[in-house]
């Protein structure tokens, strides 16, 4: 099967440009007129060049950002487009990175496109940077869609960062908690546990727990291993399907506490991406598409999709969003509100805006509960263990004592 990029016409007179699966450019044809759709143009899709990241790792949305910004400079000073592309791949900091951007070069060079060019390496420009570019270059305006970029990235790696850093510290604290636990049960406890069988007394139910979950951690430790792991393979494996996606995902949104950060970090996502992609000139539908991609949620994204097929038959954007109950009610005015006064973009960047500072005072605000929360929780396992050995040496205490 090969992969077909087409561009057509819809019966409301829009113009679509989508992918698709077929065995020849015929077979397209033929199921894109069953559509009465009124074809434009079918050809296959690039082939899509992966480098092996060798130094330097895998390029990160900082420095994608980084080359955006140094990119659109260069373009607005009115540097040609090879030129550009040449000082970048010096001046990138990545091996990797260098690498690609010189075989994009060669690829311009021999008469592709800047947008086609970079489709070819779709492990470092997603969707959305390409149809930008492409917007870009089709209306003059390269140099204005790339500082749009480079101000996108920016932001979604600042918003990536909070959370990160926001996570980073419970992430920490249970690690520790479980490391120290399990240092205590493999090393500490069986000292004890040794030193009690000699007493030959009934130990108090606390220790007796103790030694148990010492004895079945020495004992069983490669076991309690193999089914995290194996649990979190069967996990990892089910995403990967179409309805474990969907579930998982599902999932996500309906957790207490961080089902409702995941949705506003969605919707910033969705509202960001697809007001920058509007602002460019990339056609609404088009824009639906690749926005879908862009939310990190599947429901969400599914959501995106459904709306658009009643979009691409004539419907506002706000109506078919509203109908998902995907949305906030807040996110659906702001939209109807922009689509009334025909600055859509702008109120999806304004959304955008909110959500993040949504995101931030949300994830903050958890933060500041659940830190002394984690304290405690480890105060009360570590304590707890610690009280729990030394209550059979008060016995010993009280009995020695008693017999004097």
């Amino acid at each position: 099967m090969q992969v077909y990029i087409w561009k057509g016409i819809n019966a409301a007179g829009k113009e679509i440009t989508a992918e698709m699966e077929a065995d020849s450019e015929e077979q397209v044809i033929a199921a894109l007129r069953r559509r009465k759709l009124k074809i434009i143009s079918v050809r296959k899709k690039p082939a899509e060049l992966r480098l092996p990241f060798g130094r330097g790792g895998s390029v990160s949305v900082k420095d994608l950002a980084i080359f955006t910004r140094q990119f659109s400079t260069m373009i607005n000073a009115g540097l040609p487009l090879d030129q550009c592309l040449n000082i970048l791949s010096k001046q990138a900091e990545k091996e990797s990175f260098q690498k690609a951007i010189a075989k994009i070069n060669q690829e311009v060079e021999k008469g592709s496109t800047l947008a086609e060019a970079l489709a070819k390496f779709k492990n470092i420009f997603n969707d959305l940077y390409i149809n930008m570019v492409k917007a870009g270059e089709a209306g003059g305006i390269l140099d204005q869609i790339l500082h749009r970029l480079a101000l996108f990235l920016e932001k979604s790696d600042q918003l990536r960062r909070k959370v990160f850093a926001a996570m980073m510290y419970p992430v920490v604290i249970t690690f520790v908690a479980i490391g120290a636990t399990s240092f205590m049960l493999l090393f500490i406890i069986p000292i004890f546990a040794t030193m009690f069988a000699g007493f030959g007394a009934k130990l108090p139910l606390p220790t007796r727990i103790v030694v148990f979950m010492a004895d079945v951690l020495r004992g069983y430790w490669w076991l309690i291993l193999s089914i995290i792991a194996g649990v979190f393979l069967a996990l990892r494996a089910y995403k990967k399907t179409d309805q474990g996606e969907k579930v998982l995902d599902g999932l996500k949104l309906k957790a207490p506490v961080f089902g409702d950060i995941i949705k506003k970090i969605a919707v910033a996502r969705f509202t960001r991406t697809l007001g920058t992609l509007l602002n460019s000139g990339v056609p609404i539908i088009e824009g639906l598409i690749v926005t879908s991609k862009t939310t990190g949620n599947r429901v969400i994204g599914d959501a995106i999709l459904s709306a658009r097929i009643s979009i691409s038959e004539g419907q506002t954007i706000a109506a078919p969003l509203e109908k998902t109950r995907v949305f906030p009610p807040m996110v659906i005015q702001m939209i109807e509100v922009g689509e009334q006064t025909g600055n859509l973009d702008e109120m999806l960047n304004k959304v955008a805006d909110f959500y993040d500072d949504e995101v931030d005072t949300a994830v903050s605000g958890i933060m500041s509960i659940l830190e002394p929360i984690i304290i405690v929780a480890l105060g009360v396992l570590i304590g707890g263990m610690v009280i729990a050995m030394y209550l059979p040496l008060f016995d010993i205490i009280k009995v020695a004592g008693g017999s004097k």
